[in-house]
């Protein structure tokens, strides 16, 4: 990676700041609407990510926007239009203030109420997780509860990423401070609440003991990619006791910034090939920093929900014979993104190449398969593999 800070004016951005948003997607999208990190669903439709999408001409998209903005109309409406004619699933449009809650989210800031929210196998709309001092926790809100309506509006099948576009207050123009009215259910009884937005700092990185024992092994959690994860991870490894192993949990991750996900992996390589990508064609190489611990055992835990940048870090892991890997097939997003800036002050992020791991396996649409496949009890799982690897319990 090049040296350059993620936080860059689209326009004339070095290869290094773009990359930093390439497997960066899925993460700012939950992140800038009010809910980080959300619950992928793991089934296999969810999983099934074209890797042939036809790239969108930038120099169309550039035109749209800028006879958009001549006759008065939205240049975001006009991009958004040429990239869904394309089919890039991946590709995206941001408003300036979009944009702005896009490089917040991958610094581990947000808009919103502290909530996560995932969809259930029975349909509904369920609180996945509550940011401890958020809004929501405040208001006495807890996981399970069902999320029934928002601002009076049933939440009925909409996609989960719409739900919480709605929490953030997308097109409405609301912000910090703004109020949202949730409508309820727990164990029967219904209830609103009023909340108020807040900015919210997400806690990437979290890391505990396994048991009591010296040598009992570390978990470390790592939520999503944000700026500084990388170096938590690496610390957390530093800091784990004499022949204690680490069992690095990268479920429902969904990505972030390349440079944290390299970080991350240089904890447990000495140097070596992390990840190739292409962009337009040209090749490039991802790379470890030597001085990692290659002798702590290392079982990583994955499953549906496991996108874009935790997908790197496991398959590199995985082609490197660093670590064992438990759990469901990864999501499967492989695909590069760069950012345009458009007239009037919109980015479009679109689809311009893929990465492979080190032994050359294409993530895109086909995901990463554990080691070990597993489904109920996974975590336990992990920690007897762990465990038989000479890692503690």
């Amino acid at each position: 990676m090049s040296g350059c800070s993620h936080r860059f004016r689209p326009r004339g951005l070095c290869r290094g700041a773009a990359l930093t948003l390439v497997f960066g997607c899925a993460l700012a999208t939950a992140a800038a609407t009010g809910s980080l990190p959300q619950d992928p669903d793991p089934g296999p439709q969810t999983r099934a990510v074209s890797s042939t999408v036809a790239p969108v001409d930038r120099d169309e998209i550039e035109d749209a926007a800028a006879e958009a903005e001549a006759d008065g109309k939205s240049v975001k409406d006009a991009a958004e239009e040429v990239v869904s004619r394309s089919g890039d699933r991946w590709g995206a449009v941001y408003d300036e203030r979009e944009y702005e809650e896009f490089e917040q989210a991958l610094d581990g800031t947000y808009t919103g109420v502290g909530l996560s929210a995932r969809r259930t196998a029975g349909g509904d709309v369920t609180v996945s997780r509550v940011q401890p001092g958020g809004p929501a926790d405040r208001a006495g809100i807890r996981a399970g509860d069902l999320l029934r309506t928002l601002d009076g509006r049933a939440v009925g099948k909409r996609p989960v990423a719409e739900v919480v576009a709605l929490l953030r207050g997308d097109g409405t123009g609301a912000a910090e401070g703004s109020r949202v009215e949730l409508g309820l259910v727990r164990e029967g009884r219904s209830w609103t609440e009023t909340l108020r937005r807040a900015r919210l700092t997400t806690e990437a990185v979290t890391v505990r003991r396994l048991g009591a024992e010296p040598s009992s092994a570390v978990l470390v959690k790592v939520e999503a990619f944000t700026k500084g994860a990388g170096a938590d991870v690496r610390d957390a490894v530093r800091d784990a006791p004499d022949g204690a192993g680490i069992l690095l949990d990268l479920r429902a991750n969904s990505g972030g910034l390349v440079a944290e996900a390299v970080v991350a992996a240089s904890a447990f390589l000495d140097g070596g090939l992390v990840a190739t990508y292409d962009v337009r064609g040209e090749q490039q190489a991802l790379y470890a920093d030597p001085g990692g611990d290659t002798d702590r055992p290392v079982v990583v835990l994955v499953d549906g929900g496991t996108m874009s940048a935790a997908e790197l870090l496991t398959g590199a892991l995985q082609d490197r014979g660093r670590a064992v890997t438990v759990g469901s097939p990864t999501f499967g997003k492989g695909s590069v993104q760069m950012p345009s800036e458009l007239p009037g002050g919109s980015v479009a992020e679109l689809t311009v190449g893929h990465y492979r791991t080190p032994a050359g396996r294409n993530v895109d649409g086909r995901g990463i398969t554990p080691d070990l496949v597993v489904g109920e009890r996974a975590q336990q799982r992990a920690e007897t593999v762990l465990s038989g690897l000479g890692g503690g319990s």
